[in-house]
């Protein structure tokens, strides 16, 4: 018995470790291609695994881009989110840690690039593939939470509505600076000083 439960984990963590690798392959691809330029084949060889394996684990292309989506959403949680350990331990800290969230969206390194870059794409595919939308709005939504959640911390007396404005603020600023940045259009030091005079605004703004 303890065999059969032992190699049932195994197959479980066999799988996880294969949906993962396709996709953190979308992901690569999407960021170096487009979302039009993703093809299954390429997906397969990019992953390391067949093309009847991708669909052994997503039903179509269209689930293979929902759970891209979902990843690298999760994936940039990661990389935005403060130690637990380091919690606010008032208002200044919370904007300390505000700050940082937002600008760690703004990182010249590999993981950060090529997440940002695939989800402004996948972002703009939405205009053109219904069937993303649902999980981008649900995807944005709990960013935006999340960054009104941190404001609440900065300013504990201000009405929830006026922090998920200020946050839907902020949200829109950072996917235009992720974009021009990401084009070159932006250098990296001045989309961090926007973002840092903005937050700085819509904290002032909200005590008034």
């Amino acid at each position: 018995m303890a065999l059969l439960v032992q190699t049932a984990q195994e197959e479980d963590r066999v799988a996880t470790d294969r949906r993962r690798a396709i996709l953190e392959g979308a992901a690569r691809v999407i960021a170096r291609r487009g979302v039009r330029g993703l093809r299954m084949d390429e997906l397969a060889t990019e992953a390391g695994v067949s093309t009847a394996l991708i669909y052994y684990h997503f039903k179509d292309r269209a689930s293979v881009l929902r759970h891209t989506l979902e990843f690298i959403s999760d994936r940039a949680d990661r990389y935005t989110h403060a130690s637990d350990e380091d919690g606010p331990g008032g208002p200044h800290d919370a904007l300390q840690e505000l700050e940082q969230s937002l600008l760690l969206e703004f990182q010249n390194l590999p993981e950060v690039r090529e997440n940002s870059i695939a989800w402004g794409e996948l972002r703009a595919s939405a205009i053109f593939e219904p069937e993303l939308r649902g999980d981008l709005a649900r995807a944005t939504l709990t960013w935006i939470h999340d960054v009104a959640d941190l404001l609440s911390c900065v300013r504990p007396s201000t009405p929830a509505p006026a922090l998920t404005a200020a946050a839907e603020r902020l949200t829109g600023l950072l996917e235009g600076l992720s974009t021009r940045w990401l084009s070159g259009a932006l250098p990296l030091d001045h989309a961090r000083r926007i973002v840092k005079e903005a937050v700085s605004i819509e904290v002032e703004r909200l005590s008034s």
